[in-house]
């Protein structure tokens, strides 16, 4: 059965506003106020809590801080589990292209290293969840993408073959991980790097959700 398997952030939503607000609400309960901009700072975002945290604590010109990433990750990740759709929205196109894919026979899957009772979340508050056959997090396995095994256990689960499967991704650990499966990678160009992450050379770019029809067809042909 063809499948084709998303990236949550940056790819089938843009979440980089709730994930800063996040890391925001640390620093201001620290008494440092917003160490990151929502808009400057969202590549940032979309490469993970911990990674938030080190830019954040990085501006306060201090030589070490890895114990207070330590410490303040979980606080993190409580305060946008409880905040996890204020700003968050699908990319234009996204659900419908979804539905388009299941309607032509396709199965439709998320593979995210986000972890993933937060992945559960978003997607059912988005009125979404329903649409896809599997959802594998960063937690569900004991690896994590670009590891080869999270992405062949998504689409097992989703009742699809490895073999005629494509990846639809937004960064370079989706592109390690198609190639670590041995499968096609299509790059969003409207993701949190833009058309630029075309330097990674995918199998395809996806402009807009209208064209994953067409994209999808060519690929597993």
């Amino acid at each position: 059965m063809k499948t084709v398997v998303f990236d949550l952030d940056g790819t089938l939503a843009d979440t980089s506003a709730d994930l800063i607000a996040a890391a925001n609400a640390c620093f201001e309960g620290l008494g440092h106020g917003a160490l990151l901009d929502p808009l400057t700072d969202q590549l940032t975002a979309f490469h993970g809590g911990r990674a938030m945290l080190r830019l954040g604590f990085s501006r306060l010109d201090r030589a070490t801080f890895e114990a207070d990433v330590d410490l303040q990750y979980p606080k993190l990740l409580k305060h946008y589990g409880d905040h996890i759709d204020v700003h968050t929205t699908l990319y234009p196109g996204a659900e419908a292209a979804v539905e388009r894919l299941l309607a032509a026979g396709y199965r439709t899957a998320i593979c995210t290293n986000k972890p993933e009772g937060l992945a559960e979340t978003l997607m059912q508050k988005l009125g979404v969840r329903g649409l896809f056959g599997a959802l594998v997090g960063a937690d569900t396995l004991a690896t994590r993408k670009p590891d080869a095994a999270p992405y062949i256990a998504c689409v097992e689960q989703a009742g699809g073959a490895v073999e005629t499967s494509i990846l639809v991704g937004d960064t370079e650990t989706d592109v390690k991980t198609a190639r670590a499966v041995g499968v096609p990678c299509v790059l969003v160009a409207f993701g949190p790097e833009g058309p630029g992450i075309a330097r990674l050379t995918p199998d395809a770019m996806l402009n807009s959700y209208d064209d994953l029809d067409m994209i999808s067809e060519v690929l597993l042909k």
